[in-house]
């Protein structure tokens, strides 16, 4: 099945594998007609900016996924641009990650962590969730999908709780715990209106967060995960928890 929503929402955009989500995007066959690519402070997104100049169908959205009114600013625009069409696809990628160890941990630390890695995604995907459902309303007969009407939360290996074998990240992991918890929430609740919700590990990804020993780039991980995208289909696809690079399932 190919990915092909007509409308795109991805948080964090502004590097590392936002970024790489936009440029993907836009070499589809049949790229969306609207990419919201949503970051902290658009100002300061020089190469976000320069694809948005060259590409109209990208707008560059101020949303800072701690900051509800940014998030509210983010929904009024897109409905703004969307219309009666909605919002087919929503990925939240925007995240903090910092390698804590017991000793090291502290509240703040944990705070900051599940604010953006959990909280923030909750509170956009519900910002968010009328336009998601306009845009399932108007297939009513197709399956989910990404095409169609989906939430897909950009989660860890890291925070699977069955295949944790070396501990450590105190605030990482856990936060990662609690989104996959809201995926499947999401997916539960959601299903009767069409919606997929699924949660994708990503690999490890030389980025500011994986860091330069990581095992793939961006351009690698986007386009096998961009490939998991497309595949995921009906209930078969949501509620899931999917290592994007190889395709198979994670245990939670």
């Amino acid at each position: 099945m190919a990915l092909c929503p007509k409308s795109v929402l991805v948080t964090g955009a502004n590097r590392g594998i936002g970024l790489e989500f936009v440029r993907q995007f836009l070499a589809l066959k049949t790229p969306p007609k609207f990419i919201f690519a949503c970051c902290r402070a658009p100002d300061n997104a020089a190469d976000l900016k320069s694809i948005a100049e060259k590409s109209p169908s990208v707008h560059v959205v101020k949303l800072d996924v701690t900051n509800d009114s940014t998030i509210d600013g983010a929904r009024g625009y897109v409905e703004s641009i969307v219309g009666a069409d909605g919002l087919n696809l929503l990925i939240n990628n925007a995240a903090v990650g910092v390698r804590k160890s017991l000793q090291e941990v502290t509240r703040e630390e944990m705070r900051r962590h599940f604010e953006a890695n959990a909280i923030g995604p909750l509170m956009v995907a519900r910002a968010l969730l009328p336009l998601l459902k306009q845009a399932a309303s108007l297939s009513p007969d197709a399956p989910m999908s990404c095409s169609r009407a989906a939430i897909i939360n950009i989660s860890t290996g890291v925070a699977s709780i069955s295949e944790n074998s070396s501990g450590g990240s105190y605030a990482y992991r856990p936060s990662k715990a609690a989104l996959n918890m809201i995926t499947t929430n999401l997916a539960l609740e959601l299903k009767e209106d069409g919606i997929l919700a699924t949660a994708v590990h990503p690999g490890w990804v030389k980025t500011e967060m994986g860091g330069p020993n990581a095992l793939i780039d961006t351009g690698e991980s986007i386009t096998k995960m961009m490939s998991v995208l497309a595949k995921l289909q009906g209930e078969e696809g949501t509620g899931k928890f999917y290592h994007g690079v190889r395709g198979d399932l994670i245990g939670w």
